[in-house]
């Protein structure tokens, strides 16, 4: 099983975020604190691969709530071919004929594998739904569907965990206006945010009622405050990892052989193109 130690501390974590008004996390802290879980994520991935387990992570909120950062801090250290990002497109006329669930389920993860989901079916009961992409009877018939289908998932032997990454107004605001003035974000920025930004009480009726009719006892739903980005990304890396179960099955540690003798090899007069250093 996982260790006793880490166990009693993501207890203590989670009782100690409950309460408001932390003071926001410094950078150093919270590099020191990543570091160490970025190894137990590493343990894991050993332990998921080793058992064979299959693992979906479903992570839904408002635009500018923190998913790709959270997910990012996840994935940086560990390998893509066990924790798969997936992050679907707007679907195409032919997966809109489809079965609605169909195009998800197929990235749902295999043996070994950690499917991270970038938004998920979830799209339906919250940015489908408020900016009227599909029906209100469609939107209900996917909320009472949905606990019977996530049933399926977990008796077929998916671990799935679901993460609400919940952002205050102020901070949304502030982080969608950073993403107008940096260069290095208005990528993140699609016009959807912008149309979306002035429902965000359309935004809450629908989480209230996907919340009511999917947080089930089977797959429930997990809320994460997500004002301080830093808190929030090791606040869900340490729940994730006190989710599974898992030993450290890493091997003995390894040391480097002996390089091989040259036995005559010259290195060639090749005119490489080596990139410019300092050119920028």
């Amino acid at each position: 099983m996982a260790v006793t130690k880490r166990q009693n501390k993501a207890r203590k974590a989670e009782n100690k975020n409950a309460s408001e008004g932390l003071a926001k996390l410094g950078a150093k802290e919270y590099e020191r604190e990543l570091a160490k879980l970025h190894g137990e994520l590493v343990k894991l991935q050993l332990w998921v691969v080793d058992k064979g387990l299959k693992v979906a992570v479903v992570f839904e909120g408002r635009d500018g709530a923190g998913k790709g950062g959270v997910i990012k801090a996840i994935t940086e250290r560990v390998s893509p071919r066990v924790f798969r990002v997936v992050a679907l497109p707007a679907p195409t006329e032919r997966e809109k004929s489809q079965m609605y669930v169909q195009r998800y389920i197929r990235h749902l993860p295999a043996a070994g594998e950690i499917a991270i989901f970038d938004r998920s079916w979830y799209n339906r009961a919250g940015v489908e739904r408020v900016m009227e992409f599909c029906s209100m009877d469609a939107v209900k018939r996917f909320l009472e569907l949905t606990p019977g289908v996530e049933k399926a998932i977990i008796e077929s032997g998916v671990i799935l965990l679901k993460y609400w990454l919940e952002v205050s107004p102020e901070e949304q605001t502030r982080r969608l206006e950073a993403r107008i003035e940096d260069p290095r974000k208005i990528w993140k920025l699609s016009p959807m945010d912008l149309k979306s930004y002035n429902r965000w009480y359309d935004y809450s009726r629908a989480r209230d009622d996907m919340f009511k009719a999917t947080d089930t006892p089977w797959a429930p739903w997990h809320v994460v405050r997500s004002d301080d980005k830093n808190r929030a990304r090791l606040n869900v890396i340490a729940h994730l990892l006190f989710q599974i179960p898992y030993e450290d099955v890493r091997p003995e540690k390894p040391s480097l052989p002996k390089r091989q003798k040259p036995h005559g090899y010259v290195e060639p007069q090749y005119p490489y193109k080596f990139v410019p250093e300092g050119n920028w």
